[in-house]
């Protein structure tokens, strides 16, 4: 059963920029307001890596490599969870996968969704 969808993947021009979204369409809210939320990425040939986390309190944490150009976000009341990119550059190129930990319950992956930045 599918937990995580993530949406909003694609190709674009280096200083472009791209909204990622990720929906819980089998959460109910209280799930979902006390679950942390994150996007993680893997680069062609590379590990998977953390992007960005946000808290059910809406504490947010970057990686060095996206601070001040990625935004998380989350909507408890949609169920759904954000990452806008901006200033995108060719090594953000890869699969962007949608995390959610909650806490004692499990934590679930989403599909993934490719995001291509060209040069």
């Amino acid at each position: 059963q599918v937990q995580l969808v993530e949406s909003g993947g694609g190709l674009v021009q280096a200083g472009g920029s791209l909204r990622l979204s990720c929906k819980a369409p089998r959460n109910i809210f209280s799930v979902f307001s006390a679950s942390d939320m994150a996007w993680y990425r893997q680069p062609p040939g590379k590990e998977r890596e953390l992007v960005a986390s946000i808290t059910s309190d809406q504490t947010t944490t970057y990686s060095n490599s996206v601070k001040g150009r990625f935004t998380i976000s989350r909507d408890n009341s949609r169920k759904m969870a954000y990452l806008q990119m901006n200033s995108l550059k060719p090594e953000d190129t890869a699969v962007y996968y949608c995390h959610q930990d909650r806490r004692n319950a499990g934590a679930f992956w989403g599909q993934g969704t490719q995001v291509t930045v060209s040069s």
